[in-house]
């Protein structure tokens, strides 16, 4: 502990400062600093920080202790200043400071945080809040008010919105990773060990000899053997199962992407099933009152009619729009009973079923894995978590300051979220990026489909409890993302509903929240286009309205994201349980597919290998990973909140053990919505 040099060790009135440099890259400084407290009776002097003894500056990870000694109580903390100041007189070099928080202990033996999360540069002077979570209309100090204003513009000048591509939500304007705010990038930990590059991921997969390999393969044994290294349990579950129609169903249900399914209440038009054609498989029972009794369900990848289809190292691919139903078995199975891979019936596009040969049954399921790859990876992944956590973020940056309570609620589910968005954008979508140049559905076909995945995308269809209804799929058995989803959002809406219940007291305080409206209104018309039929609310005219729509940012950025990203090695490593790309048509006739025809549909070798690296580097966790509900501390400080925190916290433990429990009994473990695996943020 070092004492302030500036007032003798007589002084009656002693404030125990702890100074936090954060743990980015390049966080220390050797700038001096300067602290002060300001209170609502009085100011404590100008204190210069003692520099760290090992480097001669202030170290990244550092926690300076000192003791701020004054003549009299300041009375109730309410900033904090800091002021760096380059460390030799007349230096132009601007050796930038990142200060996480500053923790201040009273006399009377009190806690009080101050959040700054920011960096300060040279000959710069800054104010940060106590972290008591303040509406604006409850500010009762002009010069606080004030404070918010130039806090919120300073901010909108860094964080830009930007067009993408004409009919995407908006993102953050910025060329590079290295060009973000750096209170926003990796840490150092993060960004020592995750280095976001194909080649990265081929090296670590060791496949890097295979990445320009155009040949095809010659058999499932060659690609088995390929690739002998950092397979998961799941990983060998998949590549011994992928064939068989019960485990077919199970992914629709627990794979990467449960979002397809839903319950069939009656044969799609362009879906001439018949009674005939599915007897065998519904064990005798009629088509008709199966679908009556709830035991039908359909996947229909419309939304990839008419896609362009891209071009792979010179050979055109292809896509299917396959429509795809299936029927829960007694023994509480989900079973595909009847595949069309094209959108329009006709002779030219028979109807596959599990009778026919071999062959024709396995590449008919084949291309439906193929195009929920692309639905998954664009749609589901993609644009309804990464792109709509992007403007989440951007809008909390620029129109919530630190201070308010739904700023401290959220921040912390953005951690990583605009560096990884523009990793992606760069590695992979960019022009020459890994999905763009190895997918079916990459290339011009990327922008046309989410395109149409955006007119899709509804308010009700992000809240998991309307969106599990509204598919019917409230009572399909065996449905483990439903279970597990479901009570996450309860678990995180109660912790909402508290939290936001401890500040808004009523109707009316939301209502008057103009920065509150400000938030909403930008997520509307820059993540939402100003698309009305979404549902997105505009502004916000009740606590009821505020919490749902709260509890469903939490949910997509944590709960929903794992749910779609962290299996994706798992399912998707071995290629044809999950393929990238197809190189052959959709068949137009039975009974003339065979193994041959199998192998080369699939995709050549060095766009395997390359599909592979991307899936691995989207399921790769750093060190310094947080779960969900843990980040929130540094943010609040009033009693209500942090009991809530705490709370929260041990009902996620014990579901956790609850799921472990239930995963015991399990063929296949359902691990991804256990919360200790559901990072806190999109932040992979």
């Amino acid at each position: 502990m070092f004492p302030c040099c500036c007032c003798s060790r007589d002084k009656s009135v002693i404030y125990k400062a702890e100074v936090f440099t954060g743990e980015m890259l390049h966080a220390g400084t050797t700038n001096s600093i300067y602290i002060h407290l300001r209170g609502t009776m009085d100011s404590s002097h100008r204190i210069c920080l003692p520099k760290s003894r090992f480097i001669g500056g202030h170290r990244r990870g550092a926690v300076i202790e000192l003791d701020v000694f004054c003549p009299s109580s300041l009375g109730h903390l309410e900033f904090v200043v800091l002021e760096s100041e380059p460390y030799l007189p007349f230096c132009f070099l601007n050796d930038d400071w990142f200060c996480s928080k500053v923790v201040v202990t009273t006399p009377e033996g009190d806690t009080v945080n101050f959040p700054c999360y920011h960096w300060i540069s040279g000959n710069e002077r800054l104010m940060f809040r106590e972290a008591t979570g303040k509406l604006i209309f409850n500010e009762t100090w002009p010069e606080a008010i004030e404070e918010r204003k130039k806090e919120l513009q300073s901010r909108q000048k860094v964080y830009r919105w930007s067009i993408y591509a004409e009919g995407l939500p908006e993102i953050m304007k910025v060329d590079s990773a290295s060009d973000l705010p750096a209170e926003v990038r990796f840490s150092f930990t993060k960004d020592l060990e995750f280095k976001f590059t194909a080649v990265e991921a081929l090296l670590s997969l060791k496949l890097e000899t295979h990445s320009t390999n155009k040949k095809q393969w010659k058999s499932l044994d060659e690609l088995s053997h390929v690739f002998n290294g950092h397979k998961t349990d799941v990983y060998e579950y998949v590549e011994k199962n992928w064939k068989e129609d019960t485990f077919f169903g199970y992914q629709l249900l627990n794979g990467i992407n449960p979002m397809m399914i839903h319950r069939c209440s009656k044969l799609p038009e362009n879906f001439p099933v018949t009674e005939d054609m599915v007897k065998a498989s519904l064990f005798g029972k009629n088509l008709e009152a199966e679908i009556q009794k709830g035991n039908i369900f359909l996947v229909d990848y419309k939304r990839l009619h008419g896609v362009t289809a891209n071009v792979i190292h010179g050979k055109q691919h292809f896509l299917a729009a396959p429509l795809c139903l299936l029927y829960v078995t007694p023994e509480d199975k989900l079973i595909p009973i009847a595949i069309q891979l094209k959108q329009e019936p006709g002779e030219d596009n028979p109807i596959f079923l599990p009778t026919d040969s071999e062959y024709d049954w396995l590449l008919a399921k084949i291309f439906v894995r193929s195009a929920d790859f692309a639905e998954h990876e664009l749609n589901f992944h993609l644009l309804r978590t990464h792109l709509l956590a992007e403007v989440f973020a951007m809008s909390t940056l620029r129109n919530l300051p630190m201070v308010h309570p739904i700023y401290k609620l959220l921040i912390s589910h953005f951690r990583y979220t605009l560096q990884i968005n523009t990793l992606a954008r760069q590695a992979l979508i960019s022009e020459n990026g890994l999905f763009t140049e190895n997918a079916s559905v990459g290339g011009p076909g990327m922008v046309e489909f989410l395109k149409k995945a955006v007119a899709s995308l509804t308010y009700s269809s992000l809240c998991m409890p309307e969106d599990i209804t509204a598919r019917g799929l409230e009572s399909i058995p065996n449905f483990l993302y439903r279970d597990d989803g479901l009570r996450l959002w309860d678990i995180v809406h109660r912790f909402v509903h508290n939290v936001i219940g401890h500040y808004y007291t009523c109707d009316s305080d939301v209502q008057k929240d103009t920065e509150l409206q400000n938030w909403i209104e930008e997520i509307f018309f820059h993540g939402f286009l100003a698309e009305t039929s979404t549902g997105i609310p505009q502004s916000f005219s009740s606590v009821t309205e505020l919490v749902r729509f709260l509890t469903m940012v939490i949910f997509t950025v944590s709960v929903q994201h794992a749910a779609v990203n962290n299996g994706q090695f798992d399912f998707g490593g071995w290629m044809p349980n999950f393929p990238i790309s197809l190189q052959l048509p959709p068949p137009t006739t039975k009974g003339q597919c065979t193994e041959s025809t199998m192998l080369k549909t699939f995709p050549d070798i060095n766009t395997t290998v390359n599909g592979m690296a991307a899936v691995y580097l989207l399921s790769r966790q750093s060190t310094d990973y947080v779960a969900l509900g843990n980040g929130y501390q540094d943010h609040f400080s009033e009693k209500t909140p942090l009991e809530l925190i705490h709370e929260t916290q041990n009902v996620l433990k014990k579901y956790n053990f609850e799921i472990q429990g239930r995963n015991v009994s399990l063929p296949l473990s359902y691990t991804y919505l256990n919360p200790n695996n559901v990072e806190n943020s999109v932040a992979l």
